[in-house]
């Protein structure tokens, strides 16, 4: 059985003129910004991965399918309706950030917020940091 191929991998594109291409300008200074941070957090280069995502660092997962593939260790999207930022090893273990982090949704591991004003951007930071070290310390150390 051949197992499909992940859609979302690295590509060549440059991940400023993806931003700058960003009609809605609060959305593109909110995402300049977290690019920047997370940048300074990772201490990665961004890359993005598939048209929309801007991914910092990369793990490689193998299911016991067999299935595997690489993925991002945090990064974030700009959607039409959210920013979608990606928290990979997703909200349970941290619950005091979650309750101090402002308003926001969550699926599995996307945190999905409209705008930074909405959140605390310290808290933001603090959990794309644990989130980032705990999934780099599982997967590539």
């Amino acid at each position: 059985m051949v197992m499909a191929e992940n859609k979302t991998k690295p590509t060549q594109a440059s991940v400023g003129a993806f931003l700058e291409a960003l009609s809605d300008e609060q959305k593109k200074k909110d995402c300049f910004l977290l690019l920047e941070r997370i940048k300074d957090i990772t201490g990665e280069e961004p890359v993005l991965w598939g048209p929309s995502i801007i991914g910092f660092g990369s793990y490689h997962y193998k299911y016991d399918t067999g299935r595997e593939g690489d993925m991002i260790l945090t990064g974030f999207s700009p959607r039409a309706q959210n920013i979608s930022i990606y928290i990979m090893a997703g909200f349970e273990r941290y619950p005091q950030l979650m309750k101090r982090l402002g308003k926001y949704r969550t699926g599995k591991s996307c945190l999905y917020v409209k705008r930074l004003s909405d959140i605390d951007l310290d808290v933001l930071m603090d959990l794309v940091s644990a989130s980032y070290e705990h999934m780099n310390a599982k997967y590539n150390s």
